[in-house]
């Protein structure tokens, strides 16, 4: 039976140092995401009622393609960054959140993936 205080037991072993990380990456991204919607909508409301190729031609524009990639880019990593918390904070079983977190990045990698695909596929015209 060991006769040391908790305060004893965590000394010395250090922090992860990921917090202050985590907690800057998830606040940057969400700023860059109100810029990055406010983008979209204004994308979206100016092609309102327009044709098919006059929509075609403004999502061929590069500066265009190039704020939707960063919107996709920011809103899944956001979207990874918030779910960690959530399944670090709420999933108990260390193997469960061990598996829940690995499915979480590879989730956040096949839609990040299919979005990007889809803005290239647009931009280029095909």
């Amino acid at each position: 039976m060991a006769m040391r205080t908790p305060l004893k037991t965590a000394r010395y072993l250090g922090s992860a140092k990921e917090g202050a990380d985590h907690f800057w990456k998830q606040r940057v991204t969400a700023v860059a995401n109100v810029v990055l919607a406010i983008f979209l909508v204004w994308l979206v409301v100016s092609l309102t009622g327009a044709d098919y190729t006059t929509v075609k031609h403004r999502l061929a524009n590069p500066l265009v393609a190039l704020g939707l990639l960063a919107l996709v880019l920011s809103g899944t990593i956001h979207m990874r960054l918030g779910m960690q918390t959530i399944i670090e904070d709420y999933v108990h079983g260390e193997g469960l959140k061990i598996v829940a977190l690995m499915i979480n990045t590879f989730f956040t990698i096949v839609v990040a993936l299919v979005s990007i695909f889809s803005v290239l596929k647009l931009s280029f015209g095909a």
